[in-house]
C-alpha cells in the first residue's frame, strides 16, 4: 500500500510492449535498474507493465532500433495530474487557494465528540463548553484545558472531571459523572414505618424497632407495618427509628377513555426539498419556507459531513424533505381502541410500580359507551409497601 502511494505521488505510466523477442527487452530493463511492476502477458510477443514516470525515456532510448513498439496507455499519478494545469492559471491559483485554506482550517476545531456522560446530556456539556469559548470554528492552540475545567466543572456539578484534546480539526471531550451520595439514614428521630397503599404482606424484614404485621396478612393504607414503639417489660417503652422493608402483594385497575373516531393524516403526494448548507455553526439556505407556512407536514431531515480526501471539511449539506398531509377523520375497531388504551394505561402503571417492585400480570377489559371505549387494566404486582411516618413524641403548642 505505501509504496503504490509513493509510486503515485511520484508519478507512474502504465505501457504495452510489442516485440518479437518480448525476453531481450526485459533483460534490458534488469540490465539497465528499470524497475517495472503489474507485469501482464497479453500474447506471446505483447505485454503490459507499468513503470516510473522517469524511466519511460531510458526504456524508449534502449530499445530504439531493436525492432520494438512501446506504447504508452495510460498517465497515472500527481505530476501528470498537476500538469494539466500548467497554463490554466485560475484553476492553479483555486488549488493553491484550497491547499491553504486546508492547511490553515485544520488549526480549528470543526467537530466535537463528547465521550463518558451517562446522565449528563451531551446538548448541557456542548453549551457550557461554547460559554467558555470551546466551541465550531475555535482555534485549537488557543484553548486553556484547566481552565476550560474549572469554569465547566463549576457549571456542571453532576461532572467530577472534564478533559478537551484536539487532534487535528476534531475536539475529544472526555467527561467523568460525579458519583451521588448515598442518602443518610437517619436512626434518630422517631418513626414508623406504615403502608403505603394496601396488600397482601409476603415478606417483612424489620431492621430498627417491632414488627406489627406477619406473612399473610392483609394491610390497609396507613396501617402501623413496622412499630418504632418497643415495650422493654420493665422499664415502659423505648421509641426508636422503626425502619424496614415489607414486600407485599398489590392491585391496580386503572381506566382510560379512548374516542373512536380520530383523526388521520392522508398525504397528498405533494413533496417540496429544500436545500442548505451548514458552514460551522452558520446555515446557508437555498430556499424560502414562506410558501409552507400553516399547512400540516412531516420534515426528515438528512445530514451528509463533507470531506476532501478523507479530511472532515466543517461545512455539512442538509436535505430536508417536506412531505404534505391533510388531516381526516377516521373511524378506529374497538380493537384497535383497546390496544391503544391498554398501552397507555401500562405505562402509566409502570410509572407507578416500577420504584418500588415489579408488575406480574396484567388483564384488559374494555366496554362501549357512546362514541368512547372505556378500556380498564387490572393488575397484580410485587412492592415495597413500607414508608415512613414520624412518632411526635410532644403534643405542639396550641
Amino acid at each position: 500500500m505505501l509504496k503504490q502511494l509513493v509510486n503515485r505521488l511520484q508519478g507512474q505510466v502504465h505501457i504495452q510492449v510489442e516485440t518479437a523477442f518480448p525476453e531481450r527487452v526485459l533483460n534490458l530493463c534488469a540490465a539497465r535498474g528499470l524497475a517495472f511492476w503489474d507485469l501482464e502477458w497479453k500474447s506471446p510477443t505483447t505485454f503490459t507493465c507499468r513503470l516510473g514516470r522517469r524511466d519511460l525515456s531510458a526504456l524508449r532510448r534502449s530499445v530504439k532500433g531493436k525492432d520494438c513498439t512501446v506504447t504508452v496507455v495510460r498517465k497515472e499519478g500527481v505530476p501528470f495530474f498537476l500538469g494539466r494545469f500548467r497554463r490554466r492559471y485560475v484553476l492553479l491559483a483555486g488549488l493553491a487557494l484550497s491547499a491553504a485554506a486546508l492547511f490553515f482550517g485544520s488549526f480549528f476545531i470543526w467537530d466535537l465528540t463528547v465521550e463518558g456522560n451517562e446522565t449528563v446530556t451531551e446538548e448541557r456539556i456542548l453549551r457550557a463548553l461554547e460559554k467558555n469559548g470551546v466551541s465550531i470554528g475555535t482555534f485549537g492552540f488557543s484553548l486553556d484545558g484547566e481552565d476550560i475545567r474549572n469554569h465547566v466543572l463549576l457549571e456542571i456539578p453532576e461532572l467530577s472531571w472534564i478533559s478537551v484534546n484536539v487532534s487535528g480539526c476534531r475536539a475529544y471531550v472526555q467527561v467523568r459523572e460525579r458519583v451521588p451520595v448515598p442518602e443518610r439514614v437517619d436512626e434518630r428521630t422517631p418513626s414508623n414505618v406504615v403502608a403505603r397503599r394496601a396488600g397482601l404482606v409476603r415478606q417483612v424484614r424489620a431492621l430498627d424497632g417491632v414488627a406489627c404485621v406477619l406473612p399473610g396478612t392483609s394491610v390497609e393504607e396507613g396501617q402501623i407495618l413496622i412499630s418504632g414503639v418497643e415495650d422493654t417489660d420493665t422499664f415502659g417503652a423505648r421509641i426508636l427509628a422503626g425502619r424496614g422493608t415489607v414486600t407485599a402483594r398489590t392491585w391496580y385497575s386503572l381506566s382510560a377513555a379512548i374516542p373512536l373516531q380520530t383523526q388521520a393524516k392522508r398525504y397528498t403526494g405533494e413533496e417540496k426539498t429544500g436545500w442548505s448548507l451548514v458552514f460551522g455553526t452558520q446555515r446557508v439556505k437555498f430556499f424560502s419556507n414562506s410558501s409552507i407556512e400553516g399547512r400540516g407536514y412531516d420534515k426528515i431531515t438528512n445530514r451528509t459531513p463533507l470531506s476532501f480526501f478523507g479530511l472532515r471539511l466543517p461545512v455539512t449539506l442538509v436535505k430536508e424533505v417536506y412531505r404534505f398531509y391533510e388531516t381526516v377523520p377516521q373511524e378506529r375497531s374497538a380493537i384497535q381502541a383497546e390496544a391503544v388504551g391498554e398501552e397507555i394505561l401500562t405505562d402509566y402503571l409502570h410509572t407507578l410500580v416500577d420504584p418500588y417492585g415489579t408488575v406480574g400480570s396484567t388483564l384488559c377489559t374494555s366496554r362501549r359507551e357512546g362514541e368512547v371505549l372505556m378500556v380498564t387494566l387490572a393488575a397484580e404486582c410485587e412492592e415495597q409497601i413500607g414508608e415512613t411516618a414520624p412518632i411526635y413524641t410532644q403534643t405542639p403548642d396550641a
